[in-house]
């Protein structure tokens, strides 16, 4: 459904990364693209306000498991669900066996 720009408007995402329960609640947010999110918290209330504001969708699980993927890629430097990752994490580990 287009707006009233006459263009689609942009779907925005959210993942709660913390306990939603917490009197200030961790959670990623993005526009369009659910890869490129930044990282947010809010109080309770203005967290409830933030989402109905911008009428915010859910990660998918699927969204989230590509996150958690490229966030580990950043932090451990792997990338085993690739041929070069692995073949590359081979090779770097030959040695160790």
């Amino acid at each position: 459904m287009k707006d009233a720009t006459g263009t689609l408007p942009l779907i925005k995402y959210i993942r709660v990364t913390g306990d939603i329960d917490a009197a200030f609640v961790e959670f990623d947010f993005a526009i369009h693209d659910p890869t490129l999110y930044v990282e947010l918290v809010l109080p309770q209330q203005a967290f409830r306000e933030f989402c109905a504001t911008n009428q915010v969708v859910e990660m998918s699980e699927q969204q989230q498991a590509v996150n958690d993927a490229e966030e580990d890629k950043w932090r451990y430097g792997v990338e085993h669900d690739t041929l070069v990752g692995a073949q590359r994490y081979n090779i770097d580990h030959e040695d160790q066996h």
